[in-house]
């Protein structure tokens, strides 16, 4: 793509690093075949060909954004199917960060968007306050028919039937080897995780060290970054992520850490990219030294020595978070570890198209976010699978809200087979197609 930017321009390095990705656009379209939105709306405008082109005449003409050009931005999922499907390597990723943070700057948004977004910014990122937005949310859950908004509405049914207690696991310690210690590692605790679900970081701590894995839960760390990384709020993302470079270099400059291992893919997306984040910051090096440790859970385990068991007699329905096989490029990790632990693995069809959570998106764009979930738990059913297994807690809680079928963390099922707990989540009353009990 030919673009027309100027030498003053290009001396910022957002639009400069905006130019590189647009030239290697080659209008191919390639792209709208694996966009959620597209598939959906049917809009030009909706696919990565069309936003691409909207992003290219705001930034080249350094124009206020109107309202069309945000709705459509705003629409777009970072899901990064269309960066996995590109033949020519277009780093959209970068292209629509940048963008919304542009937005975020020069675009006065309706009083009702800002409001909302300013919530969620003060909430998400900080486990406290979701514990206690849920509990509002759990209270008002019956009256939400009443909301005008349906972003209120989704806010409201989102919370789940029974928040679980704070895990004393989250805070900062370590965890000693239960086996010859093989490794030292750092576990990402996160921040809206801690406040859904407490199963997984208790699990993949309970694995690691069951593998040989002294477990760090560093001091000063906490949110990503990556809930107001998505919203264009680049100084709250980049201020959040700067704590956890620092609490994660204090710990390889003291006792080293052979990776930073992240259990919610969406966290591991950003993570993996703060070198990016931070390429311009006094920063630069050590946020360049996290993200080359940082990685997924089933990164790690597959350099571990994950005992291979025999059949656990389940079909399980691996749904394939976008933020791992398209943000991560791990797309065989989780299910090659499944397999070797003894469960059958089937996934369903459409398995690169998103399932509408996508961070705050099943809150900011809920009838979207609605399709798309209902799109892939009936597909995610069609293959009858006796417990959905996901990477990320995002996914995990939207896919939850749409189907009976129990959804546990890949993890917790490989903590399970390997001598840990049944995952709490399947309640002691999920039972198998054939109608025997799950727990063993």
């Amino acid at each position: 793509m030919q673009t027309h930017f100027t030498e003053a321009q290009l001396q910022d390095p957002g639009t400069e690093r905006a130019n590189e990705i647009l030239r290697a656009c080659v209008h191919c379209g390639f792209c709208t075949a694996t966009c959620p939105t597209y598939q959906v709306l049917g809009d030009e405008l909706d696919s990565p060909r069309g936003r691409i082109y909207l992003i290219k005449d705001m930034l080249e003409n350094e124009r206020v954004p109107d309202a069309k050009t945000v709705k459509h931005i705003d629409r777009c999922l970072s899901c990064l199917a269309c960066m996995t499907t590109c033949p020519s390597g277009v780093h959209y990723m970068h292209l629509v960060d940048h963008a919304r943070a542009y937005i975020e700057k020069t675009y006065k948004r309706p009083f009702s968007d800002r409001a909302l977004r300013w919530i969620l910014s003060r909430i998400l990122p900080y486990p406290g306050r979701f514990r206690l937005a849920l509990l509002g949310a759990k209270i008002g859950r019956p009256f939400a028919f009443l909301m005008p908004d349906a972003r209120l509405k989704a806010m409201l049914q989102m919370a789940p039937k029974s928040i679980p207690p704070v895990s004393r696991n989250d805070d900062p310690q370590v965890f000693a080897p239960q086996a010859p210690r093989v490794k030292r590692v750092a576990l990402m605790t996160g921040c809206a995780q801690k406040a859904l679900n407490t199963d997984i970081n208790d699990a993949t701590i309970r694995l690691l060290q069951r593998l040989g894995c002294e477990v760090v839960i560093a001091q000063g760390a906490g949110c990503c970054g990556a809930l107001t990384h998505h919203m264009g709020r680049e100084d709250e993302s980049h201020a959040t992520a700067a704590k956890n470079i620092r609490a994660w270099t204090a710990e390889m400059d003291a006792g080293g850490l052979d990776a930073i291992v992240i259990n919610t893919s969406g966290c591991g997306t950003t993570v993996k990219d703060y070198g990016h984040m931070f390429r311009n910051d006094p920063l630069a090096a050590d946020a360049a030294r996290v993200s080359g440790i940082a990685m997924d859970i089933s990164e790690l385990l597959m350099q571990l020595d994950l005992p291979e068991l025999p059949d656990q007699k389940l079909t399980i329905g691996y749904h394939a978070a976008c933020s791992l096989q398209h943000g991560q490029k791990v797309k065989t990790f989780p299910k090659d570890l499944l397999k070797r632990a003894g469960f059958k693995v089937a996934e369903p069809a459409d398995s690169h198209l998103c399932c509408g959570s996508a961070g705050t998106y099943n809150l900011m764009q809920p009838e979207i976010s609605a399709q798309l979930k209902e799109r892939k738990v009936r597909t995610l059913e069609a293959i009858q699978p006796d417990i959905i297994a996901a990477g990320n807690i995002g996914c995990m809680v939207q896919i939850g809200s749409g189907t009976e079928v129990p959804v546990v963390h890949t993890v917790e099922l490989l903590d399970w087979a390997t001598g840990g707990p049944v995952p709490p989540s399947l309640n002691g009353q999920a039972k198998r197609n054939d109608g025997v009990p799950i727990l063993r």
